[in-house]
Parts: structure tokens; C-alpha cells; sequence
């Protein structure tokens, strides 16, 4: 898959950007629950929390990439090219 650069909006990155660091966050807060040996019922709630705020921060990230990278790409080769890497990383992502 090539590698290329795309431009978001700053505000649209920051947003992913904070939302990362929060997920970050709630692992970490799960590291720190499994060392203290917590009910694994709470773990699991905290995983679960941390498995929806990811599928959630994954939802925006592929709205945001049809939008920028694919919808406003610089000629049709280029939306082609990008709607087909899409493709290839949404076909993982519901494995």
C-alpha cells in the first residue's frame, strides 16, 4: 500500500488527536487495574469502554478519509487509488 501524506483540518486532527489520548488513558487505567488485581468483571467493563471509544475513533476516521482523501482528491486516478486502499483496510477491519 503506497504511502502518502494527507491534510486534514488542524481542528478535525486535534480532535482525533485528543480522542486517541483518552483511549490511551483507559488502557493505561486498565494496566493499573490488573496490577491492583480488580474484580475482572470492572476490567472488562473498562476494556469494553476502551474497545468502543476505539471502533468510535475508527468510525471518524473513515468518514473523515472518504471526505478528505477520497471526495476532494486531486484528480479521479487519485480517488480511485485511495477508495481501493480503503477498501483493503475496511475488509481487515471487519475481519
Amino acid at each position: 500500500m503506497a504511502k502518502s501524506i494527507h491534510h486534514h483540518p488542524e481542528d478535525e486532527t486535534k480532535a482525533l488527536r485528543t480522542r486517541v489520548r483518552k483511549i490511551v488513558g483507559q488502557l493505561q487505567g486498565v494496566e493499573r487495574m490488573l496490577e491492583a488485581e480488580r474484580d475482572c468483571a470492572e476490567v472488562l467493563a473498562q476494556l469494553v469502554s476502551a474497545r468502543k471509544a476505539i471502533k468510535s475513533l475508527s468510525e471518524k476516521l473513515i468518514h473523515s478519509h472518504m471526505h478528505h482523501c477520497i471526495e476532494s482528491a486531486e484528480n479521479e486516478a487519485v480517488a480511485r487509488r485511495s477508495l481501493r486502499e480503503l477498501l483493503i483496510v475496511l475488509q481487515r477491519y471487519v475481519d
